[in-house]
């Protein structure tokens, strides 16, 4: 591990491996003040907010995690599910000193932020998700059989197979179909990614996300019939899902706001890193505290 930590050392922020919830999820921490959590997502890392974390560590406690089945965190056989996935990052932020918190998720990390919120309403503070259609939501499932990869991945054992020794190939694609600003990503950044996928299981864990949507739906309709009470900050690329975040996140929550940022695609952290970052401080701070 100590090797490949190397080439993800993100300069004020500390790296560890925090048991949580009967595994091991890895944490990188930096900046001081109130706490926030940040979760990616596929076929990402902690790693995907390399550029927002500084922006927020002159105000907030910053502490980025890899999901069960990423990056340097464990990768069990089960327990893929989002509450489960959420219960990893509650115990780690716990056992980080962190009773409460916000939390930001983007794609999966999303999914999972949600569940967080819906599951541990006293823990966090404020919620905020990023440009990903939510399991529960009323479109997802005429949504879901539009995206080619939920299914894909889906499959039992076939994109592990397909995906071994190929995952360079699979990342820089996957990315690249789903940035508007090609300019935006450093070829460094994807070998990263791709270099993390390859771990051994890393791969199998990614794909058991997907795998546990059923699951997701099905309890994310009960959560909707308590609407979180917690500040929402919902928010997508304009060439993504930022239209419909808002009204989204609305059938989940009774405080929403957000919107589309412009000039971006899916991978909003590394294409606007400086409006993510921006339009957390606002969504964080207390009125009139952000000049």
């Amino acid at each position: 591990m100590e090797g490949q930590t190397m080439m993800t050392k993100l300069e004020g922020f500390a790296q560890q491996l925090v048991p949580a919830n009967g595994i091991k999820i890895h944490t990188v921490t930096g900046g001081a003040g109130s706490p926030i959590v940040l979760l990616h997502g596929f076929p990402q890392t902690w790693w995907e907010w390399r550029h927002v974390m500084p922006l927020l560590s002159d105000r907030f406690r910053v502490v980025a995690m890899d999901l069960r089945g990423a990056g340097f965190s464990d990768c069990p056989q089960d327990g893929y599910d989002k509450v489960t996935l959420a219960e990893d990052v509650h115990e780690a932020m716990t056992a980080l000193g962190h009773d409460r918190y916000a939390v930001c998720g983007h794609d999966i990390g999303g999914m999972v932020a949600v569940a967080l919120a819906a599951k541990h309403r006293n823990a966090v503070t404020h919620l905020a998700v990023l440009d990903v259609p939510v399991p529960g939501w009323s479109e997802w499932e005429a949504t879901a059989a539009k995206l080619w990869h939920f299914g894909f991945h889906m499959n039992r054992d076939l994109p592990e197979r397909l995906i071994y020794s190929r995952e360079h190939d699979y990342v820089s694609a996957f990315i690249a179909e789903r940035i508007y600003d090609h300019n935006c990503y450093d070829p460094s950044d994807i070998a990263i990614f791709a270099k993390a996928l390859a771990f051994p299981g890393r791969t199998r864990g990614s794909m058991e996300w997907y795998r546990a949507f059923a699951t997701d739906h099905a309890a994310a309709l009960e959560w909707k019939k308590h609407p979180l009470e917690m500040p929402v900050l919902a928010l997508g690329g304009d060439q993504r899902f930022g239209s419909r975040m808002v009204p989204m996140l609305e059938e989940f929550a009774m405080d929403v706001t957000g919107g589309a940022i412009e000039r971006c695609g899916h991978y909003v952290a590394d294409e606007q890193p400086g409006e993510v970052a921006a339009a957390l401080v606002r969504f964080l701070s207390p009125k009139g505290a952000t000049d």
